[in-house]
Parts: structure tokens; C-alpha cells; sequence
């Protein structure tokens, strides 16, 4: 019997997902040690920026919504906690809720890229990819949003934790 054979479903979901999170920060280290913290901060974005719109279509294809568009804060919130279902690990300690119609909020306090980048020494100069994965989400759906508080360097760096809210504009 082979290992894919013996894992859940949550098993091998957590697996794949930690092999794919080691990929990604490996990529950021290598990119940060041989170009410099900027550069990657800008192909890190650019990476993100290009796989979100592939995964907002195969995820939409996946819940049978390949040809809609989503128009309502209900069609929204389903994506989210959809795709959120099967991309997030359960090391990935955030919390996120919809408190009212159009925002979702989130709340981390322990991030895995944060600690993540304090590994490798570059927290201080890392630019947020996991906030921007998301509102890459809502623009390769064509929702405009802003985000509370403004992100530039890791919130982390400036507060006791990493929190706020996406507003969506449908």
C-alpha cells in the first residue's frame, strides 16, 4: 500500500501544503540571498500576483462556478471559505470571520511567514505576501476592496499582532 493509499484526505491535504509552503520560502530565501530583500519582495508579489488568477479559476471550477462571476457578498464569502478549505494549513495560525456584510477580518498572531522571514533575517524588509495573496483573489475576480490597515512591511513589525479588515466594495 502506498502512502497516498494510507493519508486522509486532511492528512495528505497538510502535507502537500507544507512541501508547497517549504517550496515557496525556499524560493524567497534563495531570491533574497542572491538578488537582495527588494527584488524579492518585488518577484514574490509578481509570483503571487500571476498564480492568483490560475488559482481563482480552478478554484471556481472546482465548486462548479467555472463561467459566473460573483456579484454578491454571500457568492463571495462561499469563495473565501472554500478556498480557504484547501489551501490552508492548519500551521498557518490565522483566524478570519465576516463581522458584517461586505468585510472580512482577520487575525493573526503567530504568522508562518513572519517567523518564516525572522528565520532568514529579513523581517524587518519583508512586504506582506499572505494579506496580498488574498486581494490578489479579489482582483483577479474583479472585486474592488481596500485593506485596513494599510500594508506595507509586515505588520508584525509594528504591532502585537497581524489584524484587520478587507472591505469589499460589490
Amino acid at each position: 500500500m502506498t502512502l497516498f493509499n494510507q493519508l486522509d484526505k486532511h492528512q495528505l491535504k497538510e502535507l502537500l501544503i507544507k512541501c508547497w509552503m517549504t517550496h515557496d520560502g525556499s524560493w524567497f530565501y534563495n531570491c533574497a540571498r542572491e538578488l537582495g530583500i527588494d527584488v524579492a519582495n518585488k518577484l514574490n508579489k509578481a509570483a503571487i500576483k500571476s498564480l492568483s488568477v490560475i488559482e481563482t479559476q480552478r478554484i471556481k471550477k472546482a465548486m462548479g462556478l467555472e463561467k459566473e462571476k460573483l456579484m454578491t457578498f454571500e457568492q463571495l464569502k462561499d469563495f473565501v471559505i472554500n478556498a480557504f478549505s484547501v489551501i490552508k494549513g492548519d500551521f498557518m495560525d490565522f483566524n478570519y470571520t465576516f463581522p458584517e456584510e461586505n468585510r472580512l477580518h482577520w487575525e493573526m498572531t503567530k504568522c508562518f511567514a513572519f517567523e518564516g522571514m525572522k528565520r532568514i533575517g529579513v523581517n524587518k524588509q519583508y512586504e506582506c505576501g499572505v494579506i496580498y495573496r488574498v486581494s490578489c483573489w479579489l482582483d483577479a475576480l474583479g472585486i474592488n476592496h481596500t485593506i485596513e490597515p494599510k500594508i506595507d512591511t509586515c505588520l508584525l513589525n509594528s504591532h502585537e499582532n497581524c489584524s484587520g479588515d478587507i472591505l469589499f466594495n460589490l
